[in-house]
């Protein structure tokens, strides 16, 4: 894997755990759940559950990551791993649409983020392998 993917890939990983430890200031009341989800979340049990939804696939995404860049020895297959980091990118690139038509200002800065996310999966992706292995 060449240096851009390797860097992206670690940005992607710290953006990554910025995005969890949000989730996770949320969860602990740190953070008002009404600014999260687009103001939609009605009370503490929805909140739950829509944030362990998303930090355990911010932490499937991460893991996933952790295996393209070979620092998880066991992973699926390349095939799978890729698929799987498209099928993310489709849903960065749609959620980015989304957030810059965004009611509150909030929820457009977030289309930086998905952008972000969006631009570094691409990175990743389209990146040849080195044949230094």
């Amino acid at each position: 894997m060449n240096f851009i993917s390797k860097y992206s890939i670690k940005t992607f990983l710290g953006l990554l755990l910025a995005v969890i430890l949000f989730h996770v200031c949320i969860i602990l009341k740190i953070i008002p759940y009404d600014i999260a989800w687009g103001g939609r979340l009605t009370n503490d049990a929805e909140m739950y559950v829509f944030e362990t939804i998303s930090i355990l696939i911010n932490i499937f995404l991460s893991i996933i990551l952790l295996m393209k860049d070979n620092i998880i020895e066991y992973k699926f297959s390349d095939k799978v791993i890729n698929v799987i980091l498209w099928t993310f990118f489709a849903i960065f690139v749609l959620n980015t649409i989304g957030n810059i038509f965004a009611k509150t200002t909030f929820e457009k800065l977030f289309a930086i983020l998905t952008g972000l996310s969006a631009i570094l999966i691409w990175n990743i992706l389209l990146k040849k392998k080195t044949t230094n292995r």
